[in-house]
This record gives C-alpha cells, sequence and structure tokens, in this order.
C-alpha cells in the first residue's frame, strides 16, 4: 500500500511495528485512520514473512484516546471496515499474534484496541479506561465483551459502570497487561516479547492461538477438546512439524519455515 497517512509502519525481520500517528489529537482514531489501520493489518496478515505485529501510538501521552469524538461531533459519518475500529477490534479470523505496547492513554476504543491484542506490555504511564458511559455511549466495539471474558464479570463491571481509570500497577494486577515497565523500555520490552514469539514455530503459534481462543467458544472442557480446529490439521501438515523433532534430536537450533 502507499505510505499511510495516519500511522507509521516499521518491518523488522518478521516483526511489524504499527504505529498509530495522530499525537495531535492524542492519537484517536477517526474512519479514515481506521480504514488505513485495517488496510495495514489485512497486509500484515497477508505477508508470509511477517510472524509477530506490535500495535503503539506516538509520542508519550497516549496510546490511543479512542473514537475522536470531534469528527464524530462535527457531523462527519462514522463508517468502519469490517475488521472494526483500528482494523482489530472486530479480526475474529486473525491468524497471527499482536503486542500491543501501551505508552499512555488508552481511553475508550484505545482500551478496546489492547483488549483485542493478544498481549500488552504497559509503559508504567499508562492508563486505561472505557468512559463511554461518561459521554453517553456504550463501549461496542468488544469492550463490553471482551474485559469480562479477561478480567472477571465484578472487575470488569466495575471499570465499565463507572468509566474509571486503572493506571499500569493496577492493570497488571487485573491481567489487563502482561507486563509493566518504565517508559523508556517500553519499546525494548514489547520487542523481547515478539522474539521470544518467534523463538517458536509461527505455525504453532498460529495454531495454539487458533484453538485457544476458539476452545473458549465451547461450554465444557470435553467439548473444547475434541472439536475440530482447521488450524491443527495445517500444523501436522506442515514443514515446521517436522523441522521441530528433528532439530531437538540433532541438539541445533530450528530452521523455522512459517508453512
Amino acid at each position: 500500500m502507499a505510505d499511510p497517512e495516519f500511522c507509521r509502519v516499521e518491518r523488522d525481520g518478521h516483526v511489524l511495528t504499527v504505529t498509530i500517528a495522530r499525537p495531535e489529537v492524542m492519537n484517536a482514531i477517526h474512519p479514515p485512520a481506521s480504514a488505513e489501520l485495517a488496510a495495514v493489518f489485512d497486509a500484515f496478515e497477508e505477508d508470509p514473512e511477517l510472524w509477530v505485529a506490535i500495535v503503539t501510538g506516538a509520542g508519550e501521552k497516549a496510546f490511543c484516546a479512542g473514537n475522536d469524538l470531534k469528527y464524530q461531533a462535527a457531523g462527519n459519518k462514522l463508517e468502519w471496515p469490517a475488521s472494526g475500529f483500528a482494523g482489530l477490534t472486530s479480526r475474529f479470523a486473525a491468524r497471527k499474534p499482536v503486542i500491543a505496547a501501551v505508552n499512555g492513554l488508552a481511553m475508550g476504543g484505545g482500551f478496546e484496541i489492547v483488549l483485542a491484542c493478544d498481549l500488552a506490555i504497559a509503559s508504567e504511564r499508562a492508563v486505561f479506561a472505557l468512559p463511554e458511559p461518561r459521554v453517553g455511549l456504550a463501549a461496542l466495539a468488544g469492550g463490553l465483551h471482551r474485559l469480562p471474558r479477561q478480567i472477571g464479570l465484578k472487575h470488569a463491571l466495575g471499570m465499565l459502570l463507572t468509566g474509571r481509570r486503572v493506571d499500569a500497577v493496577e492493570a497488571l494486577r487485573l491481567g489487563i497487561v502482561n507486563e509493566v515497565v518504565p517508559a523508556g523500555q517500553l519499546a525494548a520490552a514489547a520487542r523481547r516479547w515478539a522474539d521470544a514469539i518467534l523463538e517458536c514455530s509461527p505455525v504453532s503459534v498460529r495454531a495454539t492461538r487458533q484453538v485457544t481462543l476458539e476452545g473458549l467458544a465451547h461450554a465444557s472442557l470435553e467439548e473444547a477438546m475434541t472439536a475440530h480446529y482447521d488450524a491443527i490439521g495445517t500444523l501436522v501438515r506442515s514443514e515446521d512439524f517436522r523441522e521441530g523433532p528433528l532439530a531437538f534430536a540433532q541438539k541445533r537450533k530450528p530452521n523455522w519455515k512459517g508453512r
């Protein structure tokens, strides 16, 4: 795609870093930015050489302040891509892991982006909230459903019904994020997690991700364990499925192909 206007995209080996770049509005997202991000993550999913993505925000104040309410209040039409807010919140067929590197405020839709990611690493300056009820709205980009699934009903309703803000330390305690680091170490920490994923077979990672997430749709453990998952068939037929045991037997580092 052409050079994006509302984000920055950098690839380094098998890792894609996407930086939401509207710092003048605290990286709030309007429909044009969302469409652009959707195209970026579409390309990420389709590129066989990209295995992990990191999403973060420009500047030090905000990861993403959510929906651009000034754009909405001006009467502009709100049209979102099929893959959801920022091209992520409704990307249910995604195969590859995405890491949120939360560098500041993650409010409303910004927090919903974090909840839609597989892992989240937070700067000590990060703050999380779904304040939609305070402005007569609701967190309809997945927040109402993902938050209780991730932190439990009572904790979730404590945030949802009040719109209260949660700092990075509390977010770690609640299970919203995987790690909290000093602000200057955020990019390195997110990359460290990405590199840890890259040590594993990308085919295995994708299968593990699919089975874990799709398994949650089943009511019982037995149903989840006996269900059919397409990604497992892909894994068993892959080169990586043969390479892993062979590398172990030969006491060498695996040469993952991702296929």
